[in-house]
């Protein structure tokens, strides 16, 4: 490369199409376990534990289709490019988890009305223990990947994944009460407790991808480091910095403002000083991208836009 080719500021987002795949193992395997737990046993709540790992499945297909989406490079209809697909898969993962938990309540409702015995408990608890661990260990894998590079798609998975894991618990007592109790009833209460759980998942799974289509705001600790980056350039009556605005736009951060310079100075300082505040702010938080205005200090219009922050 020569001296005087310009280097790249902003690296490419990362290929996590991995983690889906690891997802969609796990996956495959939780549903034949769990699912063999449930034939075994005739259990309704280790049925709408199988129910919940069948969502898993396909949920983790959504997210490969939406990483794989989220990557692809800007182009002439998505000039900004195609990171809020994440948030898509993370909408039909919450609506997923409403189909399955109306499957178990309606499961549970019917239990109780004709409330049956599960068969061979031990042995189907022990299997959806082993199925638990596994979606345990992925779900932990994806929440801190998804955390690490800001992906929409993996933290929706991997919160449902530990999701499954609670749920999976707690039927896992149930169940194991019906065995020591011999009462049938128990065994649809749990599924039910179940089914509520699950719902609330999907709430929140559909309210985070909302947020993130009407561009939410970075957050709070993310915007203060960015802030503080810009009180280190500030010299009050020289230099200002006014209408910050943050955004995150699936595995993406996107950050604008205005910076105020005196008038008289060429186009060339004005120029190379935003640019170096530019670096300094992606240094400090290398997935933003940043987008600034220059404008006279003395001019009334430049304050016309002004905002706090």
């Amino acid at each position: 490369m020569s001296s005087t080719e310009p280097t790249l500021r902003y690296a490419p987002p990362p290929d996590l199409s991995g983690y889906a795949w690891l997802s969609i193992a796990a996956a495959i395997v939780t549903v034949c376990l769990k699912g063999g737990a449930a034939w075994l046993t005739g259990s309704v709540g280790l049925f709408s534990d199988a129910a919940e790992s069948l969502v898993n499945l396909v949920a983790a297909i959504v997210a490969l289709i939406a990483l794989k989406v989220s990557i692809k490079p800007p182009d002439d209809n998505h000039p900004f490019g195609h990171s809020k697909a994440e948030y898509f898969s993370a909408a039909v993962e919450g609506i997923m988890i409403f189909a399955a938990a109306a499957v178990i309540i309606a499961s549970s409702v019917d239990r109780m009305i004709h409330p049956r015995l599960p068969e061979q408990l031990g042995l189907g608890l022990a299997i959806s223990v082993v199925a638990s661990v596994v979606n345990g260990a992925v779900g932990f894998v994806l929440l801190r990947q998804g955390r690490r590079y800001g992906s929409a798609t993996l933290i929706a998975d991997g919160k449902h994944l530990m999701t499954d894991v609670v749920t999976s618990v707690a039927v896992l007592i149930g169940v194991g009460l019906v065995a020591i109790t011999q009462q049938p009833i128990l065994d649809p209460i749990v599924a039910l407790l179940a089914g509520v759980n699950i719902l609330w998942t999907g709430f929140g799974l559909i309210r985070a991808s909302t947020d993130g289509l009407m561009d939410i705001a970075l957050p709070e600790a993310t915007h203060d480091k960015l802030i503080a980056v810009l009180d280190t350039y500030r010299r009050p009556g020289s230099i200002e910095f006014h209408a910050v605005r943050t955004r995150q736009g699936g595995n993406r951060q996107f950050m604008e403002f205005h910076i105020l310079v005196p008038g008289w100075w060429s186009v060339r300082k004005a120029h190379d000083l935003t640019e170096e505040v530019i670096d300094a702010l992606v240094a400090e938080v290398p997935p933003v991208r940043v987008s600034a205005h220059i404008e006279p200090i003395e001019d009334p219009l430049s304050y016309a836009d002004e905002e706090d922050y």
